[in-house]
């Protein structure tokens, strides 16, 4: 005797695809549910929910704005269209290469404007890839010109005990600042995993506090920190100030950060460097 249909489908469902995951990820991230992302990507929550448990595959445009609602970076915008099937659409591309002449010129002026005081252009990863004169000259003097002039990390710098460190006067403070710093500006607000894997090198380096190990970012934080640079009898003292490339359409391009310092103090700003 056969068996009543109960109408139910039985057969096991397939469980989230590649770029479900992904997605889901970045809704964790940004804490939107299924619904919030729906609204702003203005598709039905059926549908999001179909493309999270891989139940239904996303066209190119409809990766692109739930991408474009969760405000994923760039680099991983192409993450999502790799694991959905697609070509990647951004480029990454290289600082000296001729199509980022226009970018590079714009840095070029700024860097060479801020003089006399120092400035820097870094990467996502914090590695020095530009700097004016000022900024030279005040690595030199710290570090020594022989390693002022090798490939710098500012991060490795900072904690390193045989780089800028022994020359921090205030170093508990600016570098409890700058990991909280690191999770505030991390380009789409995670730390990628390069970037997280050397945090958890420099806080696992002697006389780094364990509290530093998750920082309080809700705590109100001062106006700004300076950074009082101390070397024999010269003290100068500087606070920051960062820009960031306006509508990027490159993975370079969004990724690059250009650090002011501006004088703290009267001394600090009568001091020429150049």
């Amino acid at each position: 005797m056969a068996a009543r249909s109960t109408g139910l489908d039985h057969r096991p469902r397939p469980g989230p695809s590649p770029v479900g995951r992904l997605l889901q990820h970045w809704r964790r991230v940004r804490r939107m549910s299924q619904l919030d992302l729906a609204v702003e990507a203005q598709v039905t929550p059926r549908h999001v929910s179909f493309v999270e448990s891989g139940r239904a595959r996303p066209s190119r445009e409809m990766v692109l704005a739930l991408a474009g609602a969760l405000d994923v970076p760039l680099r991983e915008r192409n993450q999502l269209l790799l694991a959905a099937g697609y070509a990647p659409l951004y480029r990454e591309t290289g600082v000296e290469e001729p199509a980022m002449a226009q970018v590079r010129g714009a840095l070029d002026q700024v860097l060479r404007h801020h003089e006399p005081f120092p400035a820097v252009v870094m990467d996502r990863h914090w590695d020095i890839l530009m700097a004016n004169a000022a900024a030279t000259a005040m690595f030199a003097w710290l570090l020594g010109r022989e390693r002022s002039e090798r490939p710098a990390n500012v991060l490795r710098l900072m904690f390193d005990p045989h780089g800028l460190r022994p020359f921090v006067a205030n170093w508990d403070q600016v570098a409890e600042a700058l990991v909280q710093r690191v999770h505030r500006e991390a380009i789409g607000g995670v730390p990628d995993p390069e970037t997280a894997a050397l945090l958890q090198e420099l806080l696992a380096l002697p006389g780094v506090p364990d509290r530093w190990r998750a920082p309080d970012l809700t705590a109100a934080p001062l106006p700004v920190i300076p950074v009082l640079f101390r070397k024999g009898r010269l003290a100068v003292s500087y606070f920051s100030m960062v820009t960031t490339v306006g509508t990027p359409q490159d993975v370079t391009a969004e990724e690059l950060r250009l650090e002011s310092f501006f004088p703290a103090d009267q001394a600090t700003e009568a001091r020429r460097w150049t």
